[in-house]
């Protein structure tokens, strides 16, 4: 019988504080039992697959959060605005969750609740290039380029990658002015 008062959401909360204190390698299910304050074995009635499925409702939980945070930003704009906004949201997310960002699958998984978490994040982007005209096929184009660059620069951000004093917002601001840019000049 499962603990009460523990679900399989309240895991997945546990895990992710892991995460976001000490990083993606220290999840183990013996570190997200003793957050939790049951025996390893317990966690099994909450999330039978172990490790793995725990793994793959992060995956879900991260996807749905960041999918949450752009359709906000994007809430009441249109074209470069919302663009900029999503971006903006995009780089927040992962600077305010660096490691729970690395729980984020970069490539298509085997699981329906992630795919719907994912295709509802790529419908956020998709959603703010219609302002351009774009659909089918140029859409998708230009949401691998507006993913690209978002995951580029937060994947070298939280890396700490860049070092030089210069303003990091400055350069972001002139990337998002550049993806614009080409937004508007899109071929059809």
């Amino acid at each position: 019988m499962p603990r009460v008062g523990l679900t399989p959401d309240q895991v997945v909360d546990h895990a992710l504080a892991l995460i976001d204190e000490q990083g993606t390698e220290a999840l183990t299910l013996a570190a997200v039992a003793a957050r939790a304050g049951v025996a390893t074995p317990s966690l099994y009635k909450h999330v039978s697959g172990g490790l793995a499925e725990l793994r793959q409702l992060i995956a879900v939980r991260v996807t749905g959060e960041l999918a949450d945070r752009l359709a906000e930003a994007a809430v009441g704009r249109s074209g470069d605005d919302a663009v900029a906004a999503v971006l903006r949201a995009y780089h927040a997310y992962a600077t305010a969750h660096p490691h729970r960002y690395q729980a984020l699958p970069q490539a298509p998984q085997p699981d329906d609740e992630l795919a719907r978490a994912a295709a509802r994040l790529v419908g956020v982007i998709i959603a703010v290039l219609h302002e351009y005209g774009l659909d089918g096929s140029e859409a998708i184009h230009a949401a691998r380029t507006v993913r690209s660059l978002a995951h580029g620069f937060a994947s070298l951000t939280t890396a700490g990658a860049f070092q030089l004093a210069e303003d990091l917002a400055t350069t972001h601001d002139r990337l998002v002015t550049t993806l614009t840019t080409a937004l508007r000049t899109w071929p059809a």
